[in-house]
């Protein structure tokens, strides 16, 4: 199966998240990576496959949970670092510039963190999803000033236009503490 595309669907239920976890993967051939109530009494489906499948497991899914949907998104050739980040196994030895973009959503974080590591070059360190934050999101990312600034301000457009940014920061030559922190 070729995994080229993520898909994502956030609902305001979590009885709803089990009927349309169920109907996502009975819609199409797609891989689940991730299925799981979060912060805020919230609910999310993480899937993957070819854009076909995928496509047709979110549009699925956002039917039978229609009167739950908070997001969903589609991302055809998402990039090969954010499922990676997702999991928090991106490995960061030494961080130039920090990026920090900020979402009410998931969907719509992963989204903006999509934008952002393909506008620049930037490595993704962290895409943190909704536990103990409130059901917000939040996806970090390092480079120089120039290329994580032109990355955090792709991303932070693609929240925005959605209405769901909380923040953006970029900071010049972070302590060497803060990364210990963050891992």
């Amino acid at each position: 199966m070729e995994l080229n595309a993520l898909g994502l669907i956030e609902l305001t239920s979590i009885a709803a998240g089990f009927e349309v976890c169920d109907a996502m993967l009975k819609a199409a051939a797609v891989r689940l990576l991730l299925a799981r109530s979060i912060c805020s009494g919230k609910y999310m489906v993480l899937v993957a496959g070819d854009v076909a499948s995928v496509n047709a497991s979110v549009e699925a899914g956002a039917h039978v949970g229609r009167h739950s949907l908070i997001d969903s998104f589609v991302i055809p050739n998402v990039h090969e670092s954010i499922a990676p980040a997702i999991s928090g196994i991106n490995k960061v030895e030494q961080m130039e510039a920090l990026g920090i973009i900020e979402s009410f959503s998931v969907a719509s974080l992963i989204e903006g963190a999509d934008a952002a590591v393909k506008t620049a070059a930037v490595q993704l360190i962290e895409i943190r999803l909704a536990m103990a934050l409130g059901g917000k999101a939040f996806a970090t990312l390092t480079g120089s000033v120039a290329a994580v600034t032109s990355a955090v301000e792709a991303g932070a457009a693609v929240v925005a236009a959605k209405g769901l940014l909380t923040n953006k920061v970029v900071i010049p030559r972070p302590r060497p503490e803060l990364l210990q922190e963050m891992i």
